[in-house]
């Protein structure tokens, strides 16, 4: 999966998404090592002072955790892994309503149009 960084909002904020968009999805299986901060920070070419914080806000939440002398790993906690994809997928299904909104489109004629894409298989 590529790192993509855009400009419009705190790099940290979109490594911790990333991050946890990785989690979720099963990229970072619970329980594994993430690599070392200098390496993540190398592959998504950015400042591993930047990459530290993502990281260290994501311990604060409890999605990854650090053991002093073998780095940092991801939680084994299923239920918190499951909390955090419910949540990420209804950011996402809030923006697509709101982009449909603004589209001139009501939510019932949104639900309408999802029903029927989903009867055409697409």
């Amino acid at each position: 999966m590529e790192w993509e960084l855009k400009s419009d909002r705190p790099i940290y904020l979109q490594l911790m998404e990333q991050i946890q968009l990785r989690i979720v999805s099963g990229g970072y299986p619970a329980g594994s090592k993430l690599p070392p901060v200098r390496d993540l920070a190398a592959e998504a070419s950015v400042n591993p002072n930047t990459m530290q914080k993502a990281l260290s806000e994501l311990e604060r939440g409890g999605l990854i955790y650090s053991q002093r002398t073998s780095g940092r790993f991801i939680t084994e906690d299923e239920g918190m892994i499951q909390t955090v994809k419910i949540g990420l997928a209804k950011e996402q299904i809030k923006a697509f309503f709101e982009r449909m909104q603004q589209l001139g489109y009501s939510k019932e004629e949104t639900v309408s149009l999802l029903e029927q894409a989903m009867k055409e298989g697409k």
